[in-house]
């Protein structure tokens, strides 16, 4: 016997005993013996009553006879092991044929098989084992149909946790992307506070921004640090909040002594200013630097190659190509082309060469191309259309983001303020204004 057999089987009472014979005399002597044990007992005299009896009451054990008139007991057993296979089988025998005993064990898959006239201490012990066994594989059953459900339920938990864990991540994703165009709409129009200096400095940082990203991305630099060159490019003259308007106003190279000083000051205000925002601290290197030269000769600390951040060293082209446009180097106003022409010739020493080389790769004169997108008048507008570039007031300040979705108060509030600040270039992705 193996341990789990010392396990504890239920009382005799609970057990069914299905007694089958074609004397009387031995089922009444069968039903004394077992009864007087506590087994509940039903018999038959023959393997078709037999039959009927199984098929109406969850019998748990058949004791029955081998040699009976029509169907035999071997015959009997098989057709319970295929019908019923979970009934404890034991056979009586009264004949000394052993080939025949044998055969009925293996096609009928006895459990035991006594001999008549049998001992009643080994039937009252057989029927023990056979229950026994009986409650064991029960118990096996109930088990693991048990472990079926509970492993049934867990695949189910499982996936519903899946699901609820990917749903999750979706909310935060969307919530984490919405507070990173928060995060630039708000930069953006933190950066519009020098602009509202206006004269030369309207749309200046958000011109150099955009060129510096495009700088950034065409050197291959990862899109998180192309996100930070363009948040230090947008905020890069924050610095200038401070200095009074007869130096905003004036080209460079027209201010005096003293005045210069003050301007050469201002990379510095803007670190300054931004020293109590953490998220912004990796930008400070570039921000500082954006007024250093190649060759050392530039400030606030006269770097020069790689000791300056590769960012400061992209807005300063940038920035510098802006600058020469607008007038606020020099007092002429450059074209493209003779910004370009200009910035070459400070290649290695005032600009890093392998940035200065992608920006004129970028500058260069294209073929007209067919338009990504359509400028509309506001009169034009529709909801759900999608702003393409940043709409910008004629001032240059920003208004609104590229990207931004339009809706019906947007569009009415657009509609309003344009007959005050005059003409807006509006620009949106042409499939939702088809």
């Amino acid at each position: 016997m193996n341990a789990l057999a010392h396990a504890p089987a239920p009382a005799a009472a609970d057990w069914l005993v299905l007694c089958v014979d074609d004397e009387a005399n031995i089922l009444s002597a069968l039903k004394r013996v077992l009864r007087g044990a506590g087994y509940s007992v039903v018999t038959a005299g023959d393997a078709a009553q037999a039959l009927e009896r199984l098929a109406e009451m969850p019998v748990d054990v058949i004791v029955s006879d081998m040699r009976m008139p029509g169907m035999d007991g071997a015959a009997l057993l098989e057709q319970v092991h295929r019908r019923w296979p979970g009934i404890a089988r034991l056979l009586l025998t009264g004949h000394a044929e052993m080939s025949a005993t044998v055969a009925a064990i293996n096609r009928g898959r006895i459990f035991r098989y006594l001999q008549k006239p049998w001992d009643e201490h080994e039937l009252l012990g057989a029927l023990a084992e056979a229950t026994e066994r009986l409650a064991l594989e029960r118990e096996k059953a109930r088990l693991e149909a048990l472990t079926r459900e509970q492993n049934e339920k867990l695949t189910a938990f499982n996936r519903e946790l899946e699901q609820r864990v990917a749903d999750r991540t979706a909310e935060l994703k969307g919530a984490n992307d919405r507070l990173q165009r928060n995060y630039l709409k708000t930069i953006k129009v933190f950066s519009n506070l020098i602009e509202l200096r206006g004269g030369q400095t309207a749309g200046h940082c958000r011109r150099v921004a955009d060129s510096a990203r495009d700088i950034a991305r065409k050197m291959g630099l990862p899109e998180e640090q192309t996100l930070q060159v363009f948040v230090a490019a947008l905020l890069h003259d924050i610095g200038m909040i401070a200095l009074p308007d007869r130096i905003i106003g004036r080209p460079v190279k027209r201010l005096a002594d003293d005045e210069l000083a003050l301007y050469r000051a201002h990379p510095l205000g803007a670190e300054n200013s931004l020293m109590a925002l953490d998220e912004l601290q990796p930008l400070m290197p570039m921000i500082r630097s954006h007024h250093e030269r190649h060759d050392g000769l530039g400030f606030p600390d006269k770097l020069s190659g790689a000791a300056i951040a590769l960012g400061a060293r992209i807005i300063a082209v940038a920035d510098t190509f802006d600058a020469l446009q607008h007038g606020t180097l020099v007092d002429a106003k450059l074209s493209v082309a003779e910004a370009r022409t200009l910035m070459r010739e400070g290649r290695g020493s005032q600009f890093d060469p392998e940035v200065l080389d992608v920006f004129l790769h970028l500058t260069e004169p294209e073929r007209p191309r067919r338009p990504t997108d359509l400028k509309l008048g506001s009169a034009a507008l529709e909801p759900d259309m999608l702003l393409s570039r940043d709409l910008v007031s004629p001032t240059g300040l920003l208004m609104l983001s590229a990207g931004h979705r339009l809706t019906p108060s947007l569009i009415r509030r657009i509609r309003e303020f344009e007959p005050r600040s005059g003409p807006l270039e509006i620009f949106v992705k042409p499939e939702r204004a088809a």
